[in-house]
């Protein structure tokens, strides 16, 4: 400030021989000048604020200008830019060279933010036409593991400052699992009498639950500071469900679909029903899959989405279901007769209902028999179906022996290419032959060897097997656990 002013009287008592007041006003003119700059420098060096050091944020801004003396020379702006990179203590043996206004940086720095932000500083440097940014950003090894240790560090440093919102946010998560099992059981009892389906309810139940869960945790965001987070989670709840849905279509399917069969029951436990191909008993239902035990024990899983859209034959919603079958008699023997005979054997067996009434009718005249097909229902809750169709078709066959009624094969063409072969008998083999076929004609007439059976006989089993395949079910292991949606 001193040699400002020195300078400036210099200046005001120049040559005063010459033009007095020409001298005068430069004189005047240099003072201001001088006086602006040595006010601006008294002002201090400007220097930007060092940025935080994270990699993540931008790079540091320099200042506008920085100031050194007017009319700088090359050796004063190295003093001072290698000033304030020492300063910043960011740089690794920095060095600053100026040759006419150009600016040559060098050293070392580990960010790349450091780096610009040293040739940002000298470009607003006084008088600096350019520079040379020749500074090296080091890279750190591999297996540097200071960074991380930093991180941890300053996680653990967090985590103790937070850990009172630690603890009340573990204790309000607590609590909202809680109230939201509550309204769970407190929704189930509510509609306990109004919603028969079980499914029913526990969807209702934890659509309820959902509410009350999602309040509570954002209480436990908003508590902990997270409210932006909070704010994410509620309304992204629409987005990630459709998103979920999208991904799990077809479980999402299953749980509609067995929604729907529980609201409109088509079946029930033990029920006999044949679908997609497959013919079993019902013994569970849950939100994936139906299960069925086939008639030869096996476990066969459908899912609901299959069972809700393919066509269902239900063998036991109605107790009683007909059977028919073909018999063929031959054309000699009397048609009303054979369906008197028939309607007698049905009408005394045991497991034949009489209501609706079994019929016996003509179906066809075929090549070599008259064709009767036989209709009964029977009272499949207590009866098997294949062993009263069995033990019908057996007696029908004994009652027309006995009766007398002829059941011929179909007629085939026999071609004996080389001729038919003719053997003479002798009068003894006549007798014998003779003989043979008169004690069959009395066999015939008087019985035969089932003549002595009755028309259904008491030691025959003739009930249902539902009971082995609940037994066997009971025992066997279920291929899949979960709730059962047929428990009431």
């Amino acid at each position: 400030m001193s040699s400002r002013i020195e300078m400036l009287g210099m200046l005001g008592c120049g040559d005063r021989d010459g033009d007095g007041r020409t001298m005068t006003a430069v004189s005047l003119l240099v003072g201001m000048v001088l006086f602006v700059a040595a006010s601006a420098a008294a002002q201090g060096p400007q220097t930007a604020a060092p940025p935080a050091e994270s990699d993540a944020e931008p790079a540091p801004s320099a200042p506008d200008q920085v100031d050194v003396e007017p009319v700088a020379a090359d050796e004063q702006i190295s003093t001072r830019l290698t000033r304030i990179l020492d300063a910043t203590e960011w740089f690794e043996d920095p060095r600053v060279a100026v040759d006419e206004g150009v600016v040559f940086l060098s050293g070392r720095t580990d960010a790349k933010q450091h780096q610009e932000w040293a040739a940002q500083l000298a470009a607003n440097t006084q008088d600096v036409v350019a520079v040379v940014n020749r500074i090296e950003v080091t890279v750190p090894s591999m297996w540097d593991l200071s960074p991380a240790w930093t991180a941890l560090h300053e996680l653990g440093a967090e985590t103790v400052q937070n850990s009172p919102l630690i603890a009340v946010g573990l204790f309000l998560l607590v609590a909202a699992w809680l109230a939201a099992r509550w309204s769970v059981r407190a929704v189930d009892l509510l509609f306990r009498r109004r919603i028969k389906s079980q499914l029913l309810r526990n969807v209702t139940a934890r659509a309820a639950a959902v509410p009350v869960f999602l309040f509570g945790l954002y209480i436990v965001l908003k508590v902990s500071g997270l409210t932006r987070l909070a704010v994410t989670v509620l309304g992204g709840t629409g987005l990630v469900g459709l998103v979920l849905g999208f991904a799990f279509r077809d479980i999402a399917e299953n749980f509609l679909a067995s929604i729907l069969i529980s609201m409109q029951n088509p079946f029930a436990r033990g029920d006999v029903i044949d679908v997609a191909g497959h013919t079993g008993f019902v013994r569970s239902v849950n939100t994936r899959s139906t299960l069925l035990m086939t008639l030869e024990g096996n476990h066969v899983q459908i899912p609901n989405a299959t069972i809700y859209k393919e066509t269902i034959t239900n063998f036991t919603a109605n107790p009683y279901t007909r059977i028919d079958f073909t018999v063929g008699i031959g054309y000699e023997d009397s048609v009303t007769r054979a369906q008197s005979v028939a309607e007698a054997v049905l009408r005394e067996h045991q497991a034949v209902v009489g209501e609706p009434e079994p019929m016996v009718l003509v179906e066809e005249l075929g090549a070599a028999t008259v064709s009767l097909r036989i209709y009964f229902w029977v009272d499949i809750v207590n009866y098997s179906l294949l062993k009263v169709r069995s033990s019908v078709i057996r007696m029908i066959k004994a009652e027309f022996e006995r009766a007398g009624i002829s059941m011929p094969d179909e007629a085939r063409e026999v071609v004996f290419p080389h001729g038919v072969p003719v053997h003479m008998m002798s009068e003894n083999d006549a007798v014998t032959a003779r003989h043979d076929r008169e004690t069959s004609d009395a066999k015939k007439r008087g019985g035969g060897a089932e003549e002595s059976l009755p028309i259904h006989s008491a030691d025959e089993d003739l009930e249902s097997e539902a009971g082995e395949i609940e037994q066997q079910a009971r025992a066997s292991r279920s291929p899949e656990s979960g709730e059962d949606l047929l428990e009431s």
